[in-house]
């Protein structure tokens, strides 16, 4: 009796069915962590603030010129809030913040929620149009670095990210006058459309923006054209323009991603010296103007809702992230 082995059938092939989202666990974590920062950073900057050396308050309303006698300077401290030990502060200020009430003023007596109000929106366009020119400029330079038809000139755009991370943002605004302005004319300085007024702050917060995100663009880039699945694209005849859009650019843009998040805080920083710079109400003069006068008050706000900005944004780059990389959404859903 003869024996017929016959092979065993192929395994049909997987189907293929769109990657999960980020789980509900994930997303509650990070929500989670999100918040443990914000609380961190608000007591801490409570305490440091409160730390500082003299009473704000006293230095603020002892001037000769006021006249105000030890009675009237202790009923302002009451008022304030400024007897209090320092734990019943922090309580008293994190409810007030939780409430909407981020306090007053001890330069101006205003509320301190009007003052931010009314300096936000110049910051927010400064700073939308500082990175999405930062974003062209480093897309143009790693696309120039990687794709440029000589070495010389690779060579050339691979050296601008580390000049422009060099340049102090102080530095680039007082050039761009000098030679823009004054030397040039082609801005005026003064009686200048809300248009023109936004042309040297915005080139000058977006170069030193920039420089990392083209640094990591390009090393991404590097590293995604030494995948096997790209030479292979590339064997076949592929043109640059083509791996660069259909292949390079989707998988570098995680790491590029990453980085935007975590340079917002640059944004800030960096308002704060080009609205001092170009004289610009914003934000950033605020928060410079309450260095100056010791304004406690507005110092804590502008620090709690740039955590809260800076926190918001990398929260929704974390989230975003096992969206755009495949291997994430294994990690996330293990």
């Amino acid at each position: 009796m003869s024996v017929v082995i016959r092979p065993a059938p192929e395994a049909a092939p997987p189907r293929w069915r769109p990657a999960a989202p980020p789980t509900a666990r994930f997303a509650l974590r990070r929500v989670g962590q999100a918040l443990l920062v914000v609380v961190a950073t608000f007591v801490l900057a409570f305490l440091l603030l409160h730390a500082l050396p003299g009473d704000a308050i006293v230095a603020r309303y002892a001037s000769p010129e006021l006249g105000l006698t030890p009675e009237q300077l202790e009923a302002l401290r009451v008022a304030y809030g400024a007897d209090q030990p320092w734990w019943v502060q922090l309580g008293l200020s994190a409810g007030g913040f939780l409430t909407g009430d981020l306090g007053t003023s001890l330069q101006s007596g205003a509320e301190v929620s009007t003052l931010i109000a009314a300096s936000l929106p110049p910051t927010l366009a400064l700073a939308g149009l500082g990175f999405a020119l930062a974003a062209v400029l480093a897309v143009g330079i790693a696309a120039a670095a990687t794709f440029a038809g000589t070495e010389w000139l690779r060579r050339a755009f691979r050296s601008l990210p580390p000049l422009f991370v060099s340049i102090p943002v102080f530095w680039i605004g007082i050039v761009l006058l000098q030679v823009v302005s004054f030397r040039l004319g082609l801005i005026p300085v003064i009686n200048a459309s809300p248009a023109e007024a936004l042309v040297l702050p915005v080139v000058t917060i977006a170069i030193p923006i920039a420089a990392p995100l083209a640094q990591v663009l390009i090393r991404a880039i590097d590293d995604t054209l030494a995948e096997p699945f790209v030479i292979v694209a590339r064997a076949r005849g592929a043109g640059p323009a083509w791996l660069l859009g259909r292949e390079v650019a989707r998988n570098a843009l995680l790491p590029t991603l990453t980085i935007a998040g975590v340079l917002f805080g640059e944004l800030i920083a960096g308002a704060v010296v080009t609205e001092t710079v170009f004289a610009r109400s914003g934000l950033g003069r605020l928060t410079a103007d309450a260095v100056a006068t010791r304004d406690i008050p507005v110092l804590q706000a502008v620090v709690v809702i740039s955590a809260v900005a800076f926190v918001v944004i990398n929260l929704a780059v974390d989230l975003l992230a096992p969206a755009i990389d495949p291997r994430l959404r294994k990690e996330v859903r293990a």
